[in-house]
C-alpha cells in the first residue's frame, strides 16, 4: 500500500514541532525586504518589525513559484518513492501559490491538490484535520481521505484583528476598504475568510484586550465550533495578559484543547505586531 504524504505551505503557520511530529511537508513562501528574498521560516519575525521601525517601509511577500513547487514535490517523491501526495494549499483567492502548485503538478502522478480557501490558522485547521483522519485510519483510501478533507474546507473558520493597520493596508489582501481611517479612530477591523477571500466584516473600537475578548465572543456565538480543539494565533507583541484571558474564556466555553500559534514572517508582514486571531472547525 502506498504511503500518503500531506503537504502545505508556510502560510499555514504550522509550527515546526507539529509538522515534524506528523510528517507534514511544508513549502516556504517568500518575504522581500531590502531587495533581498527570504524564505518564510528563515527570517526572524522581529526583523520585519525592526525594519519597519527603522525605515517605515513594510516588506512585501510573494508566493511559492511553479519551479519551487516542482522541486518540492520531486524531493518528496525522492524521499518516499511510490507515495501519494495530498497538498492542502493557501487560498487561491489571495495568492497565486495554489495555481503555481497546479502548474507544477502536471509533471507528477499520484499528486492531489486541495484549495483550503483559507490562510494561517484556518488553513492549519484543515491540515490538522487531515492529519487526524490519516493517523486514526492509516489504511484509508486516498480518494476517501481527499473527499473527507474537501468536505470540511467550508467548515474551517478563521477570524483575526491585525495589530497595525499600516501592515494590512500595504499588504492589499483585504477585498474592501473598511479599515481606512481606522488608525485615527482607533478602530480595528475584523478580518474573516469568505469564500476564500479576506474580507473586513466588522469594526471594533478600543484597546486590544477588549477587542480580543469581543472577537472571541462574536466568533463563538456565530459558529458552532467543535469543542475538541481551538487554535489562537498571535503576532509578536500581543500582551501576555490577553493570552491568559483568552485561555480562560476558551476553558469556560468547554474547549478540551487550546493551542497558541505564532504567526510566521509571511503572515506577520500583513498582520503587523500585536495581532490576534482564532480558528476552529465547525461541528
Amino acid at each position: 500500500m502506498s504511503r500518503i504524504i500531506l503537504s502545505t505551505e508556510s502560510g499555514a503557520d504550522l509550527p515546526h514541532d507539529l509538522a515534524s511530529k506528523h510528517d507534514v511537508q511544508v513549502v516556504p513562501m517568500h518575504v522581500i525586504m531590502d531587495d533581498q528574498d527570504y524564505l518564510d521560516g528563515s527570517l526572524p519575525v522581529q526583523d520585519i518589525y525592526d525594519y519597519y521601525d527603522r525605515t517605515k517601509k513594510i516588506p512585501t511577500t510573494t508566493s511559492t513559484n511553479a519551479y519551487e513547487y516542482h522541486d518540492f514535490f520531486a524531493e518528496i517523491k525522492a524521499d518516499f518513492p511510490d507515495c501519494i501526495i495530498i497538498h492542502i494549499g493557501y487560498t487561491s483567492k489571495a495568492s497565486s501559490s495554489f495555481q503555481n502548485a497546479v502548474l507544477a503538478s502536471e509533471d507528477f502522478e499520484d499528486l492531489f491538490l486541495i484549495d483550503a480557501l483559507n490562510v494561517t490558522g484556518g488553513l492549519m485547521v484543515v491540515v490538522m484535520y487531515a492529519v487526524s483522519v490519516l493517523e486514526n485510519d492509516p489504511g484509508i483510501e486516498p480518494a476517501h481521505l481527499i473527499k473527507k478533507i474537501e468536505s470540511i474546507v467550508p467548515k474551517a473558520r478563521l477570524a483575526f484583528v491585525p495589530g497595525k493597520l499600516d501592515f494590512l493596508r500595504a499588504g492589499g489582501r483585504v477585498s474592501n476598504a473598511a479599515y481606512l481611517g481606522g488608525a485615527l479612530l482607533k478602530i480595528k477591523p475584523l478580518i474573516e475568510l469568505i469564500d476564500g477571500n479576506l474580507v473586513s466584516t466588522k469594526k471594533y473600537r478600543g484597546k486590544m484586550n477588549r477587542v480580543a475578548e469581543k472577537l472571541l465572543s462574536d466568533f463563538l456565538n456565530k459558529y458552532d465550533i467543535d469543542r475538541e480543539q481551538l487554535y489562537f494565533q498571535y503576532s509578536i507583541g500581543l500582551d501576555e495578559s490577553i493570552k491568559e484571558r483568552m485561555d480562560d474564556i476558551a476553558k469556560e466555553a468547554g474547549f478540551k484543547n487550546v493551542k497558541w500559534i505564532q504567526a510566521g514572517a509571511m503572515i506577520s508582514t500583513h498582520a503587523g505586531p500585536g495581532g490576534f486571531g482564532v480558528a476552529g472547525l465547525e461541528a
